[in-house]
């Protein structure tokens, strides 16, 4: 095998209420186990065995390679392993939404539950891309499967084990007098992981602060493809390195593996066991719910406020907004989300929530009936589980706090009610918090 340029590219550069202490301890993980999921969203990758000879090349022509790429089509199937470090979730998730009460479930066909579940474990996927307005991903079971399918205006969500169909967007665009296209290009977010996509958001960290390597060839998917790999050069990243396959003809990211700086085994590692470049059969995309399913609708969900799996409605939403106006409101002032502060650059970056004291009762008010926070032992089994396994102890000079750990993401939840979070190692976290008080 010929030796590729592996010379770097970049130059270097660069006293809280129990309520509150209650609320961040109960959704904190959670977050941070979504903000791990949501990190799939970066990632395609399974390599095969074989490194081709191919011509050299220097890591600024791969990437103006991938760059120039106009892959608009293909179909194949995909290989999701994923190593965060977190307990299986998918149990965690029905617990959840078993204690949510009455009215709570919207299906299991709801697509937020179900591609979260993708977030811990090994899963086969089978894909098909037509342009920005047809997609379609399958998760293949033992014995059923789950359905996303993405068709000019319209997903459907279909679970072959429940006979469930989740359905958002319209039916027709003819009768917008629009064909639908407005109505596509927001529905098709939820199915816009094209390996491409994936490869440029990984891209865009690649400044002073990042080296950026060819590191030789591999085979992905019986196709011929070069290795790029780029990695943090600052300390403190829980990101060991990112690499990248990619197709020598067309230049299209087969392969996608984010590493930890601790070492093992990837952290995520998705990609391509089979890859076709032709289009699709138009009928990929049709779908039409099976008889005696059942049939979800996204827009009557929400506005009869039962938001269930797929997050609160209208309704539920007012409901929350008078909770937490009777309150005194959140850490920062709003929602999850709001107050947010970034701390540090680049790869070693820290957001900041919330914090600046406890939240209190105005004067005269209490707390609405059914506002009360669950108690640690009225969590379900799972969810407490859980929380135990992501959690530990810490003190430093910001007073105490406990880390939430996975292998990618980390946050420091102290007792005043902050949350530092990022994709950092909790050295970093405790440093940046110390530096903070």
């Amino acid at each position: 095998m010929a030796p590729n340029d592996s010379a770097p590219i970049m130059d270097e550069g660069q006293d809280t209420t129990p309520v509150r202490r209650k609320a961040a301890r109960y959704f904190v993980p959670v977050a941070v186990a979504g903000v791990a999921a949501a990190t799939i969203g970066l990632v395609p990758a399974l390599a095969a065995s074989g490194d081709p000879d191919l011509p050299k090349i220097s890591a600024q022509e791969l990437i103006e390679k991938i760059a120039a790429s106009d892959t608009q089509q293909l179909s194949g199937m995909v290989k999701i392993k994923t190593d965060l470090g977190l307990p299986a979730i998918s149990g965690l998730a029905e617990s959840f939404a078993s204690g949510a009460g009455e009215g709570g479930g919207s299906g299991s066909a709801a697509p937020e539950e179900r591609l979260t579940q993708l977030a811990t474990g090994s899963h086969t996927l089978r894909v098909a891309i037509d342009g920005p307005e047809r997609q379609k991903l399958s998760v293949l079971e033992d014995d059923s499967e789950y359905s996303l399918i993405h068709n000019a205006g319209e997903v459907w969500a279909y679970d072959s084990a429940s006979n469930e169909v989740h359905h958002s967007g319209e039916r027709s665009g003819a009768d917008r007098g629009d064909g639908g296209k407005d109505a596509g290009k927001d529905a098709g977010k939820e199915l816009s992981a094209t390996p491409k996509e994936l490869a440029d958001e990984a891209l865009k960290a690649v400044d002073g602060s990042t080296s950026v390597t060819v590191d030789g060839t591999a085979q992905v998917a019986g196709r011929d493809a070069y290795q790029l790999a780029v990695k943090p050069r600052q300390s403190g990243s829980t990101i060991g390195s990112i690499k990248i396959a990619v197709d020598a003809k067309t230049g299209t990211p087969l392969k996608f593996t984010v590493n930890s700086s601790d070492g093992g085994k990837s952290v995520i590692d998705v990609g391509f066991t089979k890859v076709d470049f032709s289009r699709p059969a138009a009928s990929t995309f049709d779908f039409t719910p099976p008889k005696g399913a059942k049939v979800t609708e996204a827009d009557e969900a929400a506005k009869s406020g039962k938001g269930g799996d797929h997050g609160p409605g209208e309704q539920e939403l007012k409901d929350l907004e008078k909770e937490l106006g009777a309150l005194g409101g959140l850490p920062g002032g709003a929602l999850p989300g709001g107050g947010m502060e970034i701390i540090g650059k680049d790869w070693t970056a820290i957001a900041k929530f919330g914090g600046g004291g406890a939240a209190e009762l105005p004067k005269g008010s209490e707390p609405s009936k059914g506002s009360e926070l669950p108690k640690d032992s009225e969590l379900p089994s799972e969810a407490a589980d859980f929380l135990d396994a992501l959690g530990d102890p810490v003190s430093g000079d910001f007073g105490t706090g406990t880390i939430f750990k996975t292998r990618l993401v980390n946050a420091l939840l102290t007792d005043d009610g902050t949350v530092y979070a990022g994709a950092v190692t909790k050295d970093a976290l405790v440093k940046a918090a110390n530096a903070d008080n």
